[in-house]
């Protein structure tokens, strides 16, 4: 998993380089990178946690941001930034499958805290 968040944050970067520029695209690339590569973040910080506690919380932080990273996805969707269609929909279904397999996490975490 450590490698698949890294994957989806350096993927993330090379796809915002295709993006259609101006203002907005400008805004939502650095949006969507920052949540992207704080996903890899956090999930590496999780699996250091200290305590059952810790890795809570960090894993939270991961579902949020693999969240977002989805959202501003779906934004590059309805305001048509991308004309890489395929990539757009394998990074769109990435991000659902992380969020699914980390929330997952997160409630079997909840019940043994």
């Amino acid at each position: 998993m450590k490698q698949r968040t890294k994957k989806f944050s350096v993927d993330i970067i090379c796809f915002c380089d295709s993006l259609k520029p101006n203002k907005a695209s400008s805004v939502i690339t650095y949006q969507l990178v920052k949540s992207a590569t704080s996903t890899g973040a956090n999930y590496r910080a999780a699996c250091r946690a200290r305590s059952k506690r810790e890795f809570f919380s960090k894993i939270c932080i991961v579902v949020e941001e693999a969240d977002e990273s989805e959202f501003w996805l779906e934004v590059i969707k309805d305001t048509a930034l991308s004309s890489q269609t395929n990539e757009f929909e394998r990074l769109l279904a990435e991000a659902n499958e992380i969020i699914k397999i980390v929330s997952k996490a997160k409630s079997s975490a909840y019940g043994n805290k």
